[in-house]
C-alpha cells in the first residue's frame, strides 16, 4: 500500500513534466527570436554610429584646419594670378595678412560650408566602407583563419583602406571640385555658392566637368588612405599590446597624428612624381 501511494504521487509529476517541457521549448524559441532581433537592431545602430561618427569627425577636423587649407590652395594657384615679383616674396604671414586686409578674417573659412558638405559624406563613406571591405577580405579563402597574423592584418588594412578611399573620393568628388574652386577665388567672385557653382559647371563644362581631375585625385587618395589606415591600426595594436592601460584618447590621437604624417609624406611623393 505504501508503494502504491508513492507511485500514485510520482505519476502525476511525470505527466506535468511533459507539459512543462513543451512550455520550455516555446519559451526558448521566443527568447532566441528576441536575441536575433536585438542583434539585428544592434548591427543597424552600429552602422549608423559609424557613419555619423566618421562624418562629424571629418567635418570638425576640416573646420579647425580650414585657414591652413585656404592658404595652401592660394599658394598652389598663385602663379595663375600673380607676377614673378609677387611670387618671389610670397610668404605665409604675408598672404595671411593680405587675406585679413582685403577680404576680412572670415575669408579664411571661405568655402568651408562646401567643405563640410563634402567631408560629412566623404568621411562617413570612408570609415563605413573600410570596415565593410575588411570584413569581406577576411572572408577570402585562406585569410579567415589568419586573423591574428600581423602581416595578414597589415595587408588587409592596406587594401581595405585603399578601396575605401577610392570609393569615398569617387562618390563625393563633385563637392570636392566645387570646394576647391570656391576656395581659389580671391577678389574676382565667379561662383556665388555651392549650387551656383554646380549649375555653372554643368552648364559650361557638362556633367563630366564635375569629375575633372578625378583620375589624378584617385592616384593620390588611394595610397594615402591605405597608408593612413594601415599605419593607424598597426600602431594602435602595438601600443595597446605594450601599454594596455593607457588612455584610449591618447592612443587614438597619437596614432592618428603619426598615420596622418606618414600618409601626407606619401601623398607629397606622388605629387612630385606626377610632375
Amino acid at each position: 500500500m505504501q508503494t502504491e501511494a508513492r507511485v500514485g504521487v510520482v505519476s502525476p509529476g511525470h505527466g506535468g513534466g511533459g507539459g512543462k517541457s513543451g512550455v520550455d521549448t516555446t519559451s526558448l524559441k521566443f527568447k532566441q527570436q528576441q536575441e536575433d532581433l536585438f542583434q539585428a537592431q544592434k548591427t543597424q545602430i552600429g552602422t549608423l554610429s559609424q557613419l555619423l561618427a566618421g562624418g562629424v569627425a571629418g567635418a570638425l577636423s576640416k573646420t579647425c584646419t580650414a585657414p591652413l587649407a585656404r592658404l595652401t590652395i592660394l599658394f598652389q594657384v598663385q602663379g595663375m594670378h600673380s607676377d614673378a615679383a609677387t611670387l618671389r616674396k610670397a610668404r605665409i604671414w604675408h598672404e595671411a595678412s593680405r587675406i585679413v586686409g582685403e577680404e576680412g578674417f572670415r575669408a579664411f573659412w571661405k568655402g568651408n560650408l562646401v567643405t563640410i558638405a563634402h567631408r560629412l559624406p566623404y568621411s562617413s563613406l570612408n570609415f563605413y566602407a573600410y570596415e565593410r571591405y575588411k570584413k569581406l577580405l577576411y572572408l577570402l579563402p585562406g585569410l579567415e583563419s589568419r586573423g591574428g597574423n600581423m602581416s595578414a592584418n597589415l595587408c588587409i588594412n592596406f587594401v581595405a583602406g585603399g578601396l575605401a578611399g577610392t570609393t569615398a573620393a569617387s562618390a563625393t568628388y563633385p563637392l570636392d571640385l566645387v570646394r576647391t574652386r570656391l576656395a581659389a577665388q580671391t577678389n574676382v567672385i565667379y561662383y556665388r555658392g555651392i549650387w551656383h557653382a554646380l549649375q555653372t559647371i554643368c552648364k559650361e563644362e557638362g556633367v563630366l566637368g564635375l569629375y575633372k581631375g578625378l583620375g589624378v585625385t584617385l592616384l593620390g587618395v588611394g595610397p594615402n588612405i591605405a597608408i593612413s589606415f594601415s599605419v593607424y591600426e598597426s600602431l594602435r595594436s602595438f601600443w595597446q599590446s605594450r601599454r594596455p592601460h593607457d588612455s584610449t584618447v591618447l592612443v587614438s590621437l597619437s596614432c592618428g597624428s603619426l598615420s596622418g604624417i606618414a600618409s601626407s609624406t606619401e601623398k607629397q611623393a606622388v605629387v612630385q612624381a606626377l610632375h
